[in-house]
């Protein structure tokens, strides 16, 4: 079985997921609501979901780098099953919120040890790699979002939750049968401690990028929430306008993670995250100054800026830790991902109460500027340790 089939499995088994996951995210807060009477519990679907999916990212990676990769992956798409089986069976509001503890328990692997597995399997086109990864995630999520139109159409019940434990069944097929385990590298010992972790951290010298990754995180929320919030009331957007931004955000994270995986195996991390952070910059500090499509293109390349700062950023930690670290590194990457993804959202919807949406969006800009600055300061010289 060649790198190359667990590389097209890898992608296929998250595309199918994330489908599944763009489904039912949309249907969700509805179910809840119907359970409830009221949107009483609504904010705690977010909650279920970060819980697990923050507190398990180093321990996951630790566990995988100790055990091996496969298993941890196929138990994820396994515990997404079980979850679609728990949503599909809830009727009571704990347990459909139990269903959404599992499902943020499952996709830890999926998002974060599938990059790791590729950069073991792929060590000299680890970007390209991990780019096409990424961007199965982001398409299958568009897809998703799209089946949900159709699907709210034909589906009176629960058959979508149904349909999301059917994806996580085939993800697990595909894991099982088609993806191989990296090689095994002479005189590198597996399992090591959380110790080295925090030492190959350290040994990066560089907590503007760690900050980075952080401040992506609190991007991708805004993106997700605060920006469709002021599309709608702000700009005067429509609900469809708005799904059409959703559509090009995906779009556009799905491009440039290949794009800038390209990138980073020619040149590096440091041009692509330089001009990923450039693009974040324009795109958020510009596009409420505009209206029509003009608002549309800007929201497009901010969102391709975020993606190459993900797939730069990513590789860059991934090529500061030696081989029996891959899995722990890239948990700590969804670690600050997801703290700054939680965080930032309410500080940001916080500081825009305040002082306007406006000045609010050129404010970020100017943190994103102010990250850019810093690291073009101390520029990282990766070195490859695989």
């Amino acid at each position: 079985m060649s790198s190359r089939t667990s590389s097209l499995a890898l992608c296929t088994a998250a595309f199918i997921q994330m489908a599944g996951v763009g489904l039912i995210v949309a249907l969700l807060p509805g179910r809840l609501m119907q359970l409830s009477g009221s949107m009483k519990h609504v904010g705690y679907l977010a909650s279920a979901f970060a819980l697990p999916f923050v507190l398990f990212q180093l321990p996951a990676g630790h566990l995988a780098d100790r055990y091996g990769f496969k298993g941890f992956l196929l138990a994820g798409y396994a515990i997404c099953a079980l979850s679609g089986l728990v949503y599909f069976n809830s009727d009571l509001v704990w347990s459909l919120l139990a269903g959404r503890v599992l499902q943020g328990l499952g996709e830890v692997p999926i998002w974060a040890l599938g990059p790791a597995l590729l950069s073991l399997l792929f060590s000299k086109s680890k970007g390209t790699e991990i780019g096409y990864y990424n961007a199965s995630i982001h398409l299958g999520l568009t897809a998703g979002s799209i089946l949900c139109i159709w699907a709210c159409r034909v589906w009176s019940g629960k058959e979508a939750f149904l349909f999301f434990g059917v994806c996580g069944i085939i993800g697990s097929i595909l894991i099982a049968l088609f993806v191989k385990p990296p090689p095994k590298t002479e005189g590198v010992e597996r399992g090591s401690g959380y110790g080295e972790v925090l030492r190959a951290i350290g040994a990066i010298r560089r907590p503007a990028v760690l900050a980075g990754v952080s401040i992506y995180g609190g991007g991708y929320g805004i993106f997700v929430t605060a920006i469709p919030g002021a599309l709608l009331s702000e700009k005067g957007f429509s609900q469809s306008e708005v799904a059409v931004f959703f559509s090009l955000f995906y779009v556009a994270l799905s491009i440039a993670q290949v794009v800038a995986g390209k990138m980073t195996d020619r040149s590096g991390p440091n041009r692509p995250m330089y001009a990923g952070l450039l693009l974040v910059a324009a795109g958020l500090g510009a596009f409420m100054a505009f209206s029509g499509k003009l608002v549309y293109l800007l929201l497009f390349l901010g969102s391709f800026g975020l993606g190459m700062f993900c797939i730069a950023s990513m590789i860059l930690l991934n090529e500061t830790v030696p081989v029996s670290l891959k899995g722990s590194i890239s948990g700590v990457f969804y670690l600050l991902w997801g703290a700054g993804y939680f965080l930032g959202p309410p500080l940001f919807t916080a500081v825009g109460e305040f002082m306007g949406y406006g000045a609010a969006f050129l404010a970020i800009a100017f943190l994103v500027l102010a990250e850019l600055f810093l690291l073009r300061e101390n520029p990282v010289l990766a070195g490859k340790k695989d």
